[in-house]
């Protein structure tokens, strides 16, 4: 595993996470009642801290009323403005050291502000959402949230009976006593904060083909009325799990869940070990089959290999946005050499002012971002040819599972697998604005 952190605070979201330190581990334990919107917790949060002895450190936590905040079991001095907790142990904290911060809180969740409208925790009509990408996850609970810093989850949430909980990781168990049920989740691999996802809601809970001796437990989950719509929009999802393994390498974690809510979302949400979908992309004529793809490659890309600060949201929208393709090519659809060819007449008509590399907060969820994301891998791949190419990529994963990486990382990895420099192509799809000319594949006509 490769581990590439910012020295400094995130340039986009100066505010989000500190690098002081990282988080080992979250133990969350969630009280949450629908009807009323009311969220209780206490989280058990294990970290080292850094190469200097650590003072004060900093939480992200939203508007939440703290009852007891503890480090190393001692009370510390602390304030709470602003969606940023910072805290003073009473003793600072030596350089390398391990230790324990200790939170409880309650309030009523909502969504953060954000450039992009509200994030994160979202009451629905009849349960709950967590969509937090890219700075949500203070919305719920208190993180260290910037991407580099992933950590383990056990998380368990107790709620009414009549509703289920759906989380990323291993269901580890469901405990009901009265009228409440607890649900208990184990994500062993490390996770970003922005991609703990949550879902509660009254679902139907079904097996999505049979993975076999070895093979990956796929779940949906979703409101019963939408079932046969699902059924036939999801029934590719193991094909597509099965193609991107023999592309991308083996699926990193141990199962892959999607949930639709019964509410419409703008784009569906990825976390790790987990997609959420709305119930607007249920059709039952496999409408959004693309997007299902593109959350599923996120897995690997993003998830996996997540990046070290948000600059480098190419190296996972990209990515994805190149997987739709590809399924595409392989399951009888366009290939990706027309794909290619019709991203590139559409940027071709778009403004030219966007780099790769650093395209800034205001867009760096523009469409022309997933486009000429998909375009560069292209531009890759023809480079490279096919074989090269998807080693490069099963490469990528492997080398860097579980790690974050930059732009310049991928850069100097796709050099070892070129016959020729690539600096050029580098320079001009993504560190360039202007639109290069269309690359297209040898064998394609």
């Amino acid at each position: 595993m490769a581990v590439q952190q910012s020295a400094g605070p995130d340039p986009y979201f100066p505010d989000h996470g500190d690098p002081q330190y990282r988080v080992h581990r979250y133990e969350l334990a969630l009280d949450y009642r629908p009807g009323p919107n009311r969220l209780s917790g206490t989280a058990r949060i294990n970290a080292i801290a850094g190469r200097a002895p650590l003072t004060e450190f900093q939480l992200n936590l939203a508007d939440f009323r703290i009852g007891r905040l503890r480090v190393d079991g001692r009370q510390p001095h602390y304030t709470h403005r602003g969606g940023r907790l910072r805290v003073k142990p009473a003793k600072p904290l030596r350089a390398g050291a391990a230790f324990t911060v200790e939170v409880h809180w309650s309030g009523n969740p909502k969504p953060v502000n954000s450039p992009w409208g509200g994030l994160g925790w979202e009451e629905l009509a009849d349960g709950a959402l967590v969509a937090s990408q890219p700075v949500g996850a203070p919305s719920w609970y208190p993180c260290n949230d910037r991407p580099a810093d992933k950590a383990s989850y056990l998380i368990s949430v107790t709620t009414p009976s009549a509703y289920a909980v759906v989380s990323g990781g291993r269901l580890l168990t469901r405990t009901t006593k009265a009228s409440t049920t607890t649900w208990v989740y184990e994500q062993s691999a490390p996770t970003s904060s922005y991609l703990v996802g949550l879902a509660i809601g009254r679902f139907q809970t079904v097996l999505l083909g049979d993975p076999g001796p070895g093979g990956v437990p796929q779940h949906g989950h979703i409101p019963a009325h939408l079932l046969p719509q699902f059924s036939r929009d999801f029934a590719r999802q193991p094909a597509m799990m099965e193609l991107f393994q023999e592309l991308f390498g083996p699926y990193p974690f141990e199962e892959y869940a999607v949930a639709v809510t019964e509410e419409e979302l703008d784009v569906p949400v990825e976390a790790q070990g987990l997609s959420l979908f709305g119930a607007n992309h249920v059709d039952g004529a496999r409408g959004s089959e693309r997007l299902v793809a593109h959350e599923l490659a996120h897995q690997w890309f993003g998830n996996c290999v997540s990046i070290a600060d948000w600059r480098h949201i190419w190296l996972n929208e990209g990515f994805a946005k190149y997987a739709e393709w590809l399924w595409s090519e392989r399951s009888g659809g366009r290939s990706a050499q027309q794909l290619a060819a019709a991203a590139h007449r559409l940027l071709s008509t778009l403004p030219q002012d966007l780099r790769l590399a650093d395209p800034g907060r205001r867009q760096m969820f523009d469409d022309r971002l997933y486009e000429r994301g998909g375009l560069t891998l292209h531009a890759v791949r023809c480079a490279l040819g096919d074989d090269a190419f998807f080693r490069m990529l099963r490469g990528w994963v492997r080398l860097h599972r579980n790690g974050s990486v930059t732009t310049t990382a991928f850069t100097e990895h796709v050099a070892r697998f070129a016959d020729e420099p690539v600096d050029g192509l580098f320079q001009a799809w993504v560190h360039g604005a202007k639109l290069p000319p269309l690359p297209v594949l040898q064998d394609v006509p």
